[in-house]
């Protein structure tokens, strides 16, 4: 393997809207993420990945850019933004930007063009296309549910949209709308960001045809998603997009990549990958319902650490892949993995224990540190969220009552991870001075920050042990490059894998279920290097862990 100046860093996510208001409009800014900097540099963070910053007019939370060259003013100016860069450099870290180029928002200059002249070379950069029989050019479901057309004003023509209506997709096929974005892409680039993290890239290669298929719903449409499993040659856009533009900078880019065939994880993330990495998804995805978030099930201990240690073997042959436990798009993983009697600041402890160590570069959430949790909303009017109040319409039409699709969507939906970051037990959780964007979590009192940073037992301190581990002097070989292997698959409710290397081998371990386990080790313990519980018991090659207790050892 290639080593990389990436591999051994530790990246952190900031939702800019919901991080820090620093002018008490209730919305985050960049002087938000400046100002807590040292924060995250204490933390042991080496990549700050921020959301969409971009001009936009926030249909879906700036994931509908209007101009890629132009800060969104409810997050400040583009002198913060240098400045931002500029300290970020002096404490010896890396920004990377968020890059959505499957589509962008339809108040662009490019889409505006487009509709005013539907015959023009603008409407190329987008899929305007006739109807067919006086419907649309085709039967697919958008992601936000509905048809992916949408008619184009005074003609007979329709637009592509796989997200919402107002993020028409981008036509790859054109070779100027793609010199456009790779010249964008540079720019970000020659003013200094390390890289980016890639959002919905497999989307951008379309099967021109737009062939319908069987529909899978009562609707009569279709997933989107399903053309873009049929067709291929999404690498060859995703190799140019690469050449022209992150090649040339070693920039360190991560992919958020779903619906890939198989075999392809090489043509990914090798050595010479599209990409540095992409994040794995394998949990995330095991809850998802076949006919939305209504019918999302509960999965077991079992089937999920089943997925994760499929993953590891499977990513470890050909590269890196990125580790989260949530992010602005999931629930919280405190909430979401963890049984109810985990789910406390030991429980929480645990999940980063087991996170956090696996091969790969550990992503972690804004207040995922903190042990934050998901957020209860009393009606679907407290919601922002656009993909939270499509489900909420569709388990309404598959016929469950108000309440139920509440509570279905309670468990899925994006707001759970975007309440405002818990800095303090004062008004507002310290987010603001004015009126936060989106309701704060009632738990803030006891989560955050401030009581935290004052309690050497908890998850925040924990987390910056944990981070300090993978990343000592003496163990960041191990962690970095040490062969994953499972361990104790046997036993029921036991976590546990190795990082070897051949001068050093070391035991991740941690106890989901209710009961003490006694676990026999392979070889006598050389040293305890972390615990989330100073009663844990070992002698020889033993070692007894009590229900949500982890511990990681250097055997002998």
């Amino acid at each position: 393997m290639i080593k990389k100046w990436w591999h051994d860093k530790v990246a952190y996510q900031i939702y800019p809207k919901s991080f820090l208001d620093t002018n008490g409009d209730g919305i985050g800014d960049l002087r938000g993420v400046i100002r807590r900097l040292d924060y995250l540099k204490e933390l042991g963070v080496d990549i700050i990945w921020l959301s969409p910053i971009y001009q936009s007019p926030f249909v879906d939370q700036g994931y509908d850019i209007s101009d890629y060259y132009a800060i969104a003013p409810e997050f400040g100016t583009m002198a913060d933004f240098d400045e931002l860069l500029a300290e970020t450099k002096k404490r010896g870290m890396y920004i990377i930007m968020d890059l959505v180029i499957n589509h962008c928002s339809d108040k662009h200059e490019w889409f505006q063009k487009a509709l005013a002249d539907p015959e023009g070379e603008y409407a190329d950069y987008f899929y305007f296309r006739k109807g067919k029989d006086g419907k649309e050019p085709s039967n697919y479901r958008s992601y936000f549910g509905g048809s992916t057309w949408e008619p184009v004003p005074g003609t007979d023509k329709y637009y592509l949209h796989m997200f919402a209506k107002e993020q028409p997709d981008l036509n790859w096929n054109n070779p100027r709308l793609k010199k456009e974005l790779f010249d964008m892409v540079n720019w970000w680039l020659e003013k200094g960001v390390a890289g980016f993290r890639i959002d919905a890239i497999i989307n951008i290669k379309k099967d021109t045809a737009f062939p319908d298929y069987p529909a899978d719903g009562a609707d009569g449409l279709v997933s989107c998603t399903k053309m873009v499993e049929e067709v291929d040659g999404v690498g060859e856009l995703l190799e140019e997009l690469k050449k022209e533009t992150f090649e040339k900078y070693g920039a360190f880019t991560v992919a958020e990549v779903f619906n890939m065939k198989e075999d392809e994880l090489r043509e990914f993330i090798g050595d010479d990958g599209h990409f540095s990495t992409m994040f794995d998804f394998s949990a995330a995805v095991l809850s998802e319902g076949d006919k939305g978030w209504h019918t999302g099930r509960e999965v077991t201990f079992g089937e999920w650490r089943s997925a994760l240690f499929e993953s590891q073997l499977e990513g470890q042959k050909v590269g890196f892949k990125a580790n989260i436990i949530e992010n602005h798009d999931e629930p919280r993983g405190a909430s979401r993995y963890l049984p109810s009697y985990a789910q406390n600041p030991k429980g929480i402890k645990m999940l980063g224990t087991t996170s956090v160590l696996l091969r790969g570069i550990p992503f972690i959430y804004q207040g995922q540190e903190l042990g934050m949790t998901n957020c209860r909303f009393d009606s679907i009017e407290e919601y922002d969220d656009i993909s939270t109040k499509d489900q909420y319409k569709v388990a309404l039409e598959a016929g469950l009552t108000a309440e139920e699709a509440l509570e279905a969507v309670a468990r899925f939906s994006r707001d759970n991870s975007r309440t405002p970051m818990q800095w303090s037990g004062e008004r507002n959780a310290g987010f603001t001075t004015g009126k936060p964007w989106l309701k704060v979590n009632p738990n803030y009192i006891q989560v955050n920050a401030a009581e935290e940073e004052k309690d050497a037992a908890s998850v925040l301190q924990y987390y910056r042990q944990l981070i300090a581990l993978r990343k000592s002097d003496s163990y960041r070989e191990a962690f970095t490059y040490g062969e994953f292997r499972p361990a104790f698959e046997d036993e029921k409710g036991i976590f546990a894998f190795t990082r070897s290397t051949p001068e050093q081998k070391i035991l991740v371990a941690a106890n989901y279920g209710t009961g003490e386990q006694v676990l026999e080790l392979p070889s006598g313990i050389k040293k305890l290097l972390l615990s989330n519980n100073a009663e844990i018991k070992s002698a020889g090659n033993r070692i007894c862990l009590g229900s949500c207790d982890a511990a990681v050892l250097e055997l002998e």
